[in-house]
Order: structure tokens, then C-alpha cells, then sequence
């Protein structure tokens, strides 16, 4: 086996490895089909990094998150590797190239979104690509059992048939041990019948399951104090913490209007705060996370939109203003506080109204079959698709212009628009940026000529040339905003000058594409005709109930450990109490001390001895004394009959 230390030390200056890591580098090396549960942040996609550096050939990475895959490529190729993506929104002649040059370079790393894997085009380059490894990135998506199901995901099974004795890493931050099972079963090679019982435990780091071996961290995060907080002012309780802990902060939001709310309503308070969403534009986005990546910025206000692929390891607070509808969410965003292990703190605030929308979420998110047809109705008329075609092509698609013309309720669309991809009708992706692009199609001579008729136009040629090399061989993605600071121009300047090349065929100039993208699945057909398996569909409605529930009891429980609770969910029973949330810090400060005992008791019965107080009186004249501790030992006496309480709530000796 080759030795994998200097890899990790040429390209990531590390001297040591994580924990886990080595030993699922080298379960991938040695040809193992692997599963790797990691926290996020953990460091999971050097798992499948290392080892597709210490081999031959290339590893086919499949995620569901462009918006991941573009700063994954760009951060491999600072390091001067070689590194490709193909998501939904190219058209068919950037996806030739890009499979192309990918087959005929040093191409190490190739990013494919799951619905891509079948298409004719995608396998027709196939086996010129010398794959050595499949890493399925966001693995949990591919068991309908799963938090985030996506159909497209159980394409990964049948491409192994394409690419034999080819082994898979699977990786994920978060899978329960049903889920885990359900991964491996779905991505065994060759496809066998599962006969055997769900696990009720996650199995042991190196233990293997239907022929993957599987790896998962400890889920303890002693740095990491979780608490909740049922607040009837968010807002307030959101200072209060956030003046109280210093250091950068991330809050989490349910809606784009709360994060922008709750971001000015912090800068009212001198506290630096900025908020983020999807449906700002990705310059905006750029610059907000930079800026707070940076500590520019103290808090990013934001919606789940926000986080992924992000290292930032000094974040102390994670507060989620709303409360998440799974514990695998939840943990996850949480997690992203403490990675550099100093103290840090993880906020969940609610109140009754959040919990009782949370009960009643089930219906909203699983429609009628009848609301499901309807708006696929709609989308097909808005997006003007014929019956009988559509099949493979992809539309620019805003949701808020759709709902506004249609009438119809953003929830209902929203989670309809859900079934129809789980359903594999479509998919539907809010986050897609594909980033301007150009190409030099005049030879230089002709090039040359040109520059001296419109001697204006000079400076955007000169720049093109110099900020990016191979622009005369193929496109190369370029960034308007990095034109302006060399050519001192606006931006509205510098993409004009590049449209009158373009109209001139001197360049090919595409813009950047920044707006939601509809891809279909299967060709139209009429509403009517549109069926979903109504079984599984229930059986996912049944399993997010009981994971609402899961999360409830997780809000309200005042007495057992949160990180126990966590671990437990996910399958790890092991976990001693973490004595920092704060349920394990309420129950520390009952524990009473056989001098505080008689103390309490001395005290209690001096106050009653005279006559009958209220409890409330009671509790009053027991001054320095936590309310809690005082409860405990009055139950006591309660008990052993030395006090009394009558119906009306008089305390007195008995």
C-alpha cells in the first residue's frame, strides 16, 4: 500500500492525520467498499482525497450540492490539482467538453450531481475515464428512510455495474442505524435482497455490514455545551447570549425575511451582523460569507442555505432562532460551533407555537395526491412544456414568479414540488450558480486587426488574456468582478465591453447563471395520469412524524443529557453524560451536600414552626438558597412526614 503521510503533507501540510482517517483511507486502498460517518467538519472529503491522490486515475465524486462542488473543485485546484464538475444547467456542449478534458488530462477529481449519472452522454465517456474510486458525498440521501431522500442517488448502484471492482466510499455526517443499514444495502454490488433485521444499534468502528466496512467518529463533542430555551422574546434572549459570549456567531432562521429581521435588529444593538439566504445574489453571497469568514462580520443571520462547505473552526455560538424538523438538521448546523475545541455553545430557542406548528408539520410537508397534481399542472404550463417531451432538459425556474401568477401556496409547492423528486419526476435545485464563461474564438491575427479598429476594447482583451490562461483552447469560467479591479471599471461597464466582443465574434460570452434550476426527469404527461407509490409515500410521512416527535422531545426534556440524546438517535448508547449542557448543569446544581441538606431543612422548619406559609412566602424568606434545591429537600420533609402542604398550598409543621 502506498504510504499516504507525504500526500497529506504536501497538499494539506499535515504531519498526523484525524481520527478515522487513516483507517478509512486505508479500508478505500485496500479496495473495501467503506462507510464513514464524520461530524461536519470532520474532515470527510479528505477521505476519499488521499486515496484517489495514491492511485491511478480518477475519483468520481457524486453530490447533490452544486454550490459544494464549485468550492470543492476550487479549493483542489489551489492546490494545484486537477478537478472537474457537471451539474444540472450546462448544456449539452459544456458538458462535452468538460467530459472531454477531464478524459484526456491529469483530471483527478471529477464532481457529478446524482442526476446526471445515467444520461447517455455522461455514459458514453465513462469508460474512458479510468475510475478508481466512487465517493457518494451526502450518502444518506440515498435511503428513503433518510432525512433528505433523493431519488437520483439509487442511480449510484446501477453505475457500478459500469464501473466493476471499483470500490465505494460512502460519507455522511449524520445516518441513524436504519439508515445506515439502508445505504449499504442500496449500494452493494451486485443488487442482493435484504433479509436481514434493522439495526437498533450503529455498528463498531470496523465491523461491516452487506460487505462495507463501516467507520463511524464518536458523536461526543466535549467542547460543546447544548441547551434550549423556551424564550418569549427570541430577540432579547439572542443579545443576551450574544453579549454575554464573545466571538463569531451564526443564527440560524426558517425564512429569508426572519434572517434579515433579526440582522437589523442586532446592528441596533452595535452588534455586527449580516444576514444570508439563497435568493440573494451569489456576489452577495460571496461577499457576506468572505466577510464573516474574515470576522469582518461577528454574526451571520441565516437559513439552512448557509454552512455547507464551510471551515471556519473559531465559531463559538450557534443559535437556531426557529426550531430545525429533524435532530440529523439540528446536529449538523450545531456542530458547526467549537471546531477548534474551545468552549462553545449551541442555543436552541422556542416556544409552545413552535412546537405545536412542528406537531402539525407532517401534513403540510406530505400533500394530497390531488394538491401534488395540481401544481405539477401548473409548473408544466408555466414552463410552457409540451405533452409527450421535456424529458432531460432544464429550466430556469422562479419559484416566487410561479407562485405569484399560479395563486397557489408556497408550502403547498414547495413540498409538492419535494414528492414530485422523491418520486423521480423531476429535480429541483434553488442554489445553482454556473459562473460567466469565455472563450476567445478569433485566431490572434485576427485578433491583432481588431484591436487597432476599436482601440477601446483594447484594455477588456488585455485583462481577459492575462487574468486566465487557455482561454484561446477552451472556456474558462471568469469572474466579471475581478475584471473591474483590473480594468478600474464598473461592473455593468465591464460586461457591456465583454457583450460587444461577443456581438463582434471575438469571444464566446455566456453570463453567469444565478437562478433556481428545474430539471426534468420523465417527459410530460396529463395531470390525472401522474401517480406516486402511495405505500412508501406514507411510510416517509410516518418516519417524519416520528422524527418531529424525536426533536420535541428533545426541546422539552429538562433532565437528560442533550449529548446522550443525540447519540442515542443516531444508534451510539455508549456516551457517558457530557456534564456541560444544560440539563446535565440543572441536574449538578441539585446534587445537595449533607451540610446544604441540614441547612435547607434547619431553615425551612424555623420558618414554618410559627404558623402556616404559602409555598411562595416560603420560598421567599430562603434567601441564597436555589429555588430547585429548596423543592427538593421540602419534598423531602413532605415525605418523611415532618411538613405538611394542605389543599390550599399552606406549608406547615406536621
Amino acid at each position: 500500500m502506498a504510504d499516504i503521510h507525504p500526500i497529506l503533507k504536501q497538499y494539506w501540510g499535515f504531519d498526523s492525520f484525524r481520527p478515522l482517517q487513516q483507517e478509512i483511507i486505508e479500508s478505500v486502498l485496500n479496495g473495501n467498499d467503506t462507510l464513514a460517518l464524520m461530524p461536519t467538519g470532520g474532515g470527510k472529503s479528505l477521505c476519499y482525497q488521499v486515496p484517489a491522490l495514491a492511485k491511478e486515475g480518477m475519483c468520481l465524486v457524486i453530490s447533490p450540492l452544486i454550490a459544494l462542488m464549485k468550492d470543492q473543485v476550487e479549493n483542489i485546484r489551489k492546490k494545484g490539482i486537477t478537478a472537474f464538475a457537471i451539474f444540472s444547467g450546462m448544456s449539452r456542449k459544456e458538458i462535452v467538453n468538460t467530459l472531454k478534458i477531464a478524459g484526456n488530462s491529469n483530471c483527478k477529481f471529477l464532481y457529478v450531481s446524482p442526476e446526471r449519472l445515467e444520461t447517455a452522454l455522461f455514459k458514453e465517456y465513462l469508460p474512458g475515464m479510468n475510475i478508481n474510486l466512487i465517493a457518494v458525498d451526502e450518502a444518506h440521501c440515498i435511503s428513503q428512510w433518510g432525512y433528505d431522500f433523493r431519488p437520483p442517488y439509487l442511480r449510484i448502484a446501477a453505475l457500478r455495474e459500469e464501473l466493476p471492482g471499483i470500490p465505494v466510499l460512502a460519507l455522511t455526517a449524520s445516518a441513524t442505524p436504519e439508515v445506515q443499514q439502508d445505504v449499504c444495502d442500496k449500494l452493494q454490488w451486485p443488487p442482493q435482497t435484504s433479509t436481514g433485521e434493522v439495526l437498533t444499534n450503529a455498528l463498531k468502528s470496523g465491523q461491516s455490514l452487506f460487505g462495507f466496512n463501516i467507520f463511524h467518529q464518536s458523536f461526543e463533542r466535549p467542547n460543546l455545551s447544548y441547551s434550549a430555551f423556551e424564550a418569549d422574546s427570541k430577540i432579547n434572549k439572542i443579545i443576551e447570549i450574544l453579549l454575554k459570549v464573545p466571538g463569531s456567531a451564526i443564527i440560524y432562521c426558517k425564512s429569508r425575511k426572519r434572517t434579515k429581521e433579526i440582522s437589523e435588529l442586532l446592528h441596533l444593538q452595535n452588534i455586527s451582523a449580516d444576514y444570508y439566504h439563497a435568493g440573494l445574489a451569489q456576489e452577495d453571497r460571496n461577499r457576506k460569507q468572505e466577510e464573516w469568514i474574515l470576522n469582518k462580520t461577528r454574526v451571520i443571520v441565516c437559513t439552512n442555505a448557509f454552512g455547507m462547505g464551510i471551515d471556519k473552526p473559531d465559531v463559538l455560538i450557534v443559535i437556531h432562532a426557529d426550531v430545525p424538523d429533524c435532530l440529523e438538521n439540528y446536529y449538523q448546523e450545531a456542530g458547526r460551533a467549537g471546531r477548534d475545541g474551545k468552549k462553545s455553545y449551541a442555543v436552541l430557542l422556542y416556544d409552545e407555537k413552535d412546537l405545536h406548528e412542528l406537531e402539525n408539520l407532517t401534513a403540510q410537508r406530505f400533500p394530497p395526491l390531488p394538491e401534488i397534481r395540481n401544481v405539477y399542472q401548473a409548473v408544466s404550463n408555466y414552463l410552457q412544456i409540451p405533452s409527450g417531451s421535456g424529458q432531460g432538459e432544464s429550466y430556469d425556474f422562479d419559484i416566487a414568479d410561479f407562485i405569484k401568477k399560479f395563486k397557489l401556496n408556497s408550502h403547498t409547492v414547495l413540498f409538492s414540488l419535494k414528492a414530485l423528486e422523491q418520486e423521480g419526476w423531476l429535480a429541483f435545485n434553488e442554489q445553482v450558480f454556473i459562473p460567466s464563461a469565455v472563450q476567445f474564438i478569433a485566431g490572434k491575427t485576427e485578433l491583432n486587426e481588431f484591436e487597432k479598429i476599436h482601440p477601446e476594447l483594447d484594455i477588456v482583451i488585455k485583462s481577459l488574456l492575462r487574468a486566465y490562461e487557455g482561454i484561446f483552447d477552451q472556456e474558462v469560467s471568469i469572474s466579471e468582478w475581478v475584471l473591474t479591479g483590473l480594468m478600474k471599471k464598473s461592473t455593468d461597464e465591464v460586461k457591456e465591453q465583454l457583450k460587444q466582443l461577443h456581438r463582434y465574434g471575438i469571444i464566446l460570452y455566456r453570463p453567469q447563471k444565478d437562478s433556481p434550476q428545474l430539471f426534468l426527469l420523465r417527459d410530460r404527461i396529463k395531470a390525472e395520469d401522474l401517480m406516486i407509490n402511495m405505500t412508501e409515500f406514507n411510510r416517509r410521512k410516518e418516519k417524519f412524524r416520528l422524527r418531529c416527535k424525536k426533536l420535541i422531545y428533545f426541546t422539552r426534556e429538562k433532565t437528560e443529557c442533550r449529548s446522550r440524546m443525540i447519540a442515542s438517535y443516531f444508534g451510539d448508547a455508549s456516551l457517558s453524560r457530557c456534564g456541560i449542557c444544560d440539563n446535565c448543569l440543572r441536574q449538578k446544581a441539585l446534587v445537595l451536600s449533607k451540610e446544604e441538606f441540614e441547612n435547607i431543612n434547619h431553615r425551612i422548619i424555623n420558618s414554618v414552626k410559627d404558623g402556616p406559609l404559602s409555598a411562595h412566602e416560603l420560598l421567599l424568606k430562603l434567601t441564597g438558597i436555589k429555588k430547585e434545591k429548596a423543592w427538593k429537600v421540602i419534598e423531602f420533609l413532605q415525605a418523611e412526614n415532618k411538613i405538611k402542604m394542605d389543599k390550599d398550598g399552606l406549608v406547615s409543621v406536621q
